[in-house]
């Protein structure tokens, strides 16, 4: 096979419109040098009326976002998606956790679709079923099993959600994990916790809010025999973490955060609980992306800021607030790359195909599969006490 050389280009500054195409679209995906695309997708989503509705996340392109009927987080759209049962199309702006998850709430009739089946999650990625079944028969063999409770974020797949709820766990978003651990270990004399896949929000919830130590948390390595763990680490540990994590929110460090106390004196630490644990220590305030929003929103004209998490979102909410000093946590570029190949010429394919009748790139769960997970976000769902959020 004929070997094609690909363009080098600066971070930054210049386009390759031939690259980065996707998976499962046709020729006529529209270029992005299109100026015509803006009124494409506004003319095509004009056509569909009611027919469709667009989601989009709080991490997505300027250019997509703008085209959405609400925005949010992963579980705040798919109950949104949920809350249009007129809605024949609901097309998810986001990554493909997300838009399996609005396939498991909405109802038969409705049909979700992703612009890219390229946009996945890597977090999500680092805990396969396969993986997951071998360690539960690891920890089954180890003489545990029977006090092991599985907890899974909402960012993972299906087929992870539905082992969750087959063997008594539940989902949690990173807002409400606490209350979400709280509930597992309520479950059985003596629980431990299998959490995965982010290690981060684990470790941090475990330790902040649950009152564990370090030490009361081991993570599991999929990748190595037995976890990497002995048999009486694993009888010994209160919460078994898997090795996952966010590549954006993994990224940041402490020693940003202390160049930038040195740099803006009065400024405040902003992160989501995806982040290092290291990081969490030195921040001012830890939550969800609904919560750095509404923080923001609700921060006094003046006041300095540093947020640890994705930059488009950090992009948008610096934008809208100009009487406020917002920087990005980390100096290099941190865009969450698989949720930015949602783009607008994906959108405008997507959205013209639907007016053609064609519907592309549709994201469905078996029916075993939804069944199991619905039973673990149902738990979720029945939680006290605070309202789910991602």
């Amino acid at each position: 096979m004929a070997t094609v050389d690909l363009p080098l280009l600066p971070l930054g500054r210049g386009t390759d419109l031939n690259s980065e195409r996707g998976v499962e679209c046709p020729g006529d995906l529209p270029p992005a040098s299109d100026p015509a695309l803006v009124a494409r997708a506004r003319a095509a989503k004009d056509a569909l009326g009611e027919k469709v509705f667009v989601l989009g996340h709080h991490y997505q392109r300027d250019e997509v976002i703008q085209f959405a009927d609400v925005t949010g987080d992963s579980f705040k759209l798919a109950r949104e998606a949920a809350a249009r049962p007129d809605a024949e199309y609901i097309v998810f702006c986001g990554v493909h956790f997300m838009a399996e998850s609005a396939d498991i709430l909405t109802g038969p009739d409705q049909q979700v679709v992703l612009p890219d089946l390229a946009a996945g999650c890597s977090m999500a990625d680092m805990a396969r079923l396969t993986q997951v079944e071998m360690a539960w028969d690891a920890l089954v063999k180890a003489g545990i099993g029977d006090s092991v409770v599985p907890v899974t974020y909402m960012n993972s797949s299906a087929d992870i959600k539905a082992f969750c709820g087959r063997n008594g766990g539940l989902v949690c978003t990173s807002s409400n994990a606490d209350v979400a651990l709280q509930w597992a270990v309520e479950q059985k004399p003596d629980a431990k916790i299998l959490f995965f896949p982010d290690q981060h929000l684990g470790r941090n919830t475990g330790v902040l809010k649950m009152g564990y130590s370090v030490d009361d948390c081991v993570v599991w390595d999929p990748h190595r025999p037995n976890g990497g763990l002995t048999t009486e680490q694993l009888r010994d540990a209160r919460m078994i973490l898997w090795r996952g994590h966010c590549s954006v929110h993994g990224r940041f460090s402490p020693e940003a955060v202390d160049d930038l106390r040195a740099e803006i004196p009065d400024i405040t630490i902003l992160v989501h609980p995806e982040c290092r644990h290291e990081v969490v220590l030195k921040a001012d305030l830890v939550g969800s992306t609904e919560f750095i929003i509404q923080t923001i929103e609700a921060a006094p004209a003046g006041s300095s800021w540093a947020i640890g998490t994705e930059l488009n979102l950090v992009k948008r909410l610096a934008d809208a607030h100009p009487d406020k000093r917002i920087v990005f946590l980390d100096k290099a570029v941190c865009f969450c790359s698989t949720m930015n190949r949602i783009d607008l010429p994906h959108l405008v394919w997507t959205l013209e195909s639907l007016v053609a009748g064609t519907v592309v790139n549709r994201i469905e769960v078996d029916a075993e599969t939804e069944k199991w997970a619905l039973v673990a976000l149902e738990r979720m769902l029945a939680l006290p006490g605070r309202t789910a959020k991602d």
